[in-house]
């Protein structure tokens, strides 16, 4: 009966990914690979660590996040060494050595068996299917290359970070041929892993197959810590979804709170940092309530570690509440604080190995991710400006009373919108969370994680991955609130579907139009949340008139908040697919930004016949292609579908372009080429084709591919008696310099 739900899950993924046209063969392939090499390994990894569960499932998940840091240790050392051609022997190498080890033989099976309810089954996969509504959200309006779109840039950036992990160390900038890399690279290093060990095209593991694995584990690591602290079967499946697909309220609000769901299909990074954070803060939180973790202790660095190369935000908010959790339970002091030191000093040893300069860029500047916010943003943060300019964003300084006030219940609104994640912290109050050291690990973490968001800045809001980061555990800590709170199964069952019922019909209210100002943006915010106070209030006054108790009001309140959590990511997914369905029927708009097949054919022409070191020039800079001054320079299809590394093909988030924000009144994306002279030199190749620039670009710069596009730039006919002319596809020709 247990395995019906996941049969019925692994029908709807294949039809999923069948339907936005991923090859069957891949499809196949890919979950062979995941299965002998991720979850298997990394299972008998963690019950060597950790020991068994006493069930299957959540043993099969705490061990397929540990089988992505063990994938990670046999990347890094194939990496290190030139022996990726030996990579796909690794997860064999692993299973190998729990087969020839005498002692290491029990962990094959469970020697305790308790097994979890049937019910706990269906539930989880409820959650799965969630996060299968969630990407094939974004499946619909992505198609496979080659194909007429246009893709969000970060995702070719992406693209072209995967192709540069399948080299050896030391990377390069692939847009940016020569210069090192220094970025939180570790989600792309495990698609380069896949992508080496399976054959597969790294664009079909990226747009495709990647990210609903990694989010469905996410989620069931975090549903079994949230079992394991509350004690509650029902609890783990709920704090999972919640955790990993679950967004802010709305409440018939046509705004929504700035801070969506802890999985992202643009952000791999951010994605890929749940699992391996879940697990981290699992064996945190065994060790605040006074477990011994025995062998476990060696899992702490490397995960660590591998948490700060995924999302340089992750560790600082555990920190936060690891230091909360002395407080709980200051006799304990030594342990936490040498668990502290571990997750520091893995902290400091990836911003040295990872971070750039964007993580230099941030600094600090209360409020300012007001910039981010639609009702400030349209209103009195017009005219803030792409850099800092002052300790407070200037739309806050000088206001009158009433102005202040409006940014005051902003903030207020966005908090309220964030109940799914924040409500918990209220809860440390209450006698069953307050006495626990593992509640306050999770609401320091929810502190540090939301104060962080308000009081950085960052060009592109990324101070919110704080808040990202750590926000999954506050969910988990408003499951735990309401699972500590419940004693009928009514109540609880009644808040989840009053609460989605409520996020579904509440009664609309649009923003004003226009909307510049501020005055005219109070009423639409103001007006869900009274109501939505309203019926909590009328529900605290049947409670004590009935029971002549409060614990059922917040009962049902947590209930609530967390099912309107659900059915606001559940509709949202939704109206993605109706909106933005792509296929023949419903195909993308004509838009300047349009990334044609013919140019992705000649890319992943280059990917199949260029050597794989071999450096690409190009012509290809701006999106739009035509786009010169400014030029936003976030093209990166050219490096990224073509997979070799470029001359100078776009470098928007190099460390000298985000270190530059703000000089001249640009944005960084909108900053000039870090190396001028190298990129006149580059142009001129193109528009001139002279001689003596074309042998500079081969002798100097190892060039050994010209990619042109008429429709970036002019392209000098003369290049053809240059260089070997190899592919002509649209506007695109490709030409090889000997």
């Amino acid at each position: 009966m247990t395995i019906v739900p996941w049969v019925a899950v692994a029908a709807a993924t294949v039809f999923a990914l069948l339907r936005t046209g991923t090859p069957p063969g891949d499809a196949g392939i890919y979950a062979a690979y995941l299965t002998v090499g991720v979850v298997l390994p990394g299972t008998l990894v963690h019950r060597a660590f950790r020991g068994s569960r006493g069930n299957l499932p959540e043993d099969l998940a705490l061990g397929a996040a540990t089988g992505l840091l063990v994938q990670l240790a046999g990347w890094a050392l194939a990496a290190a060494t030139g022996t990726q051609a030996w990579l796909r022997y690794w997860p064999l190498l692993m299973i190998g050595v729990f087969l020839a080890v005498p002692s290491l033989r029990r962990h094959w099976r469970i020697a305790e068996p308790r097994p979890l309810p049937a019910r706990w089954h269906f539930a989880a996969c409820g959650g799965v299917l969630l996060v299968l509504l969630w990407a094939a959200a974004s499946w619909t309006s992505v198609p496979l290359p080659p194909a007429d779109t246009v893709y969000y840039p970060d995702l070719m950036y992406h693209l072209a970070l995967v192709h540069e992990m399948t080299r050896s160390m030391p990377f390069q900038v692939p847009q940016l041929a020569g210069e090192t890399l220094r970025y939180h690279y570790l989600s792309d290093a495990d698609m380069a892993s896949a992508g080496m060990i399976t054959g597969i095209a790294p664009a079909t593991v990226l747009l495709r197959l990647w990210v609903v694995p990694v989010g469905a584990i996410g989620l069931l690591v975090v549903a079994a810590l949230t079992r394991e602290l509350t004690g509650k079967w029902w609890a783990g499946p709920l704090a999972g979804a919640v955790a990993t697909v679950g967004v802010p309220l709305t409440l018939g609000g046509r705004v929504e709170a700035y801070g969506g769901s802890a999985l992202a299909f643009n952000s791999p990074s951010q994605t890929y940092v749940v699992p391996l954070l879940a697990l981290l803060v699992a064996i945190a939180a065994d060790l605040v309530r006074g477990h011994r973790l025995g062998p476990a202790w060696f899992l702490v660095p490397p995960l660590a570690l591998a948490c700060a190369g995924s999302k340089a935000s992750a560790l600082p908010p555990l920190v936060a509440g690891l230091l909360a959790g002395v407080l709980a339970a200051p006799r304990r002091l030594p342990r936490i604080g040498a668990f502290t030191a571990l997750v520091v000093a893995a902290m400091l040893g990836g911003m040295r190995l990872f971070a750039g300069g964007g993580a230099g860029t941030l600094g600090v500047q209360p409020l300012s991710l007001l910039r981010w916010i639609e009702p400030y943003a349209d209103s009195l943060g017009q005219w803030d400006g792409v850099a800092p300019n002052g300790f407070l964003p200037p739309g806050v300084r000088g206001l009158d009373s009433g102005a202040r006030w409006f940014v005051a219940w902003v903030v207020v609104w966005w908090l309220l919108m964030q109940a799914p994640r924040l409500l918990g912290v209220a809860g440390l109050g209450a006698r069953g969370l307050r006495r626990d050291p593992a509640a306050w690990l999770l609401g320091g973490m929810t502190v540090a994680g939301t104060a962080a968001a308000w009081l950085l800045w960052h060009p592109s809001a990324s101070q919110l991955y704080f808040f990202l980061g750590a926000a999954p555990f506050g969910a988990v800590l408003t499951t735990w609130l309401l699972a500590d709170r419940a004693r009928r199964w009514w109540v609880p069952v009644g808040g989840l579907l009053a609460g989605a019922g409520w996020q579904i019909w509440a009664p609309r209210v649009d923003p004003p139009v226009p909307t510049w100002w501020w005055r005219d943006w109070t009423w639409p915010l103001e007006l869900p949340v009274l109501r939505a106070l309203g019926l909590v209030a009328a529900a605290v006054v049947l409670s004590l008139a009935l029971r002549r108790r409060i614990r059922p009001a917040v009962t049902a309140l947590s209930a609530a908040v967390l099912g309107a959590s659900l059915a606001a990511a559940v509709v949202g997914s939704g109206g993605v697919v109706r909106r933005d369905a792509y296929g023949p029927e419903r195909p993308q708009p004509p838009t300047s930004r349009l990334l044609t097949a013919e140019e992705m054919a000649a890319a992943l022409w280059l990917d199949e016949h260029a050597g794989a070191d071999d450096v690409v020039a190009t012509n290809v800079h701006c999106t739009p292609m035509n786009r010169a001054k400014p030029c936003d320079a976030r093209a990166f299809w050219v490096a990224g579908l073509g997979g070799r590394r470029t001359l100078v093909e776009s470098w928007a988030y190099s460390d000298a372009a985000v270190s530059a924000n703000g000089v001249d009144g640009l944005k960084y994306v909108l900053q000039p080429p870090p190396d001028p002279v190298l990129f006149e030199l580059n142009e001129r190749v193109f528009a001139g084709a002279d001689p003596v620039d074309v042998r500079t670009l081969h002798d100097a710069y190892g060039v050994r591919w010209l990619l042109a596009d008429s429709r970036a730039t002019e392209v000098s006919p003369r290049l053809a008696q240059l260089a070997a002319l190899r592919l002509t596809s649209g506007p695109v020709t490709i030409y090889e310099l000997r």
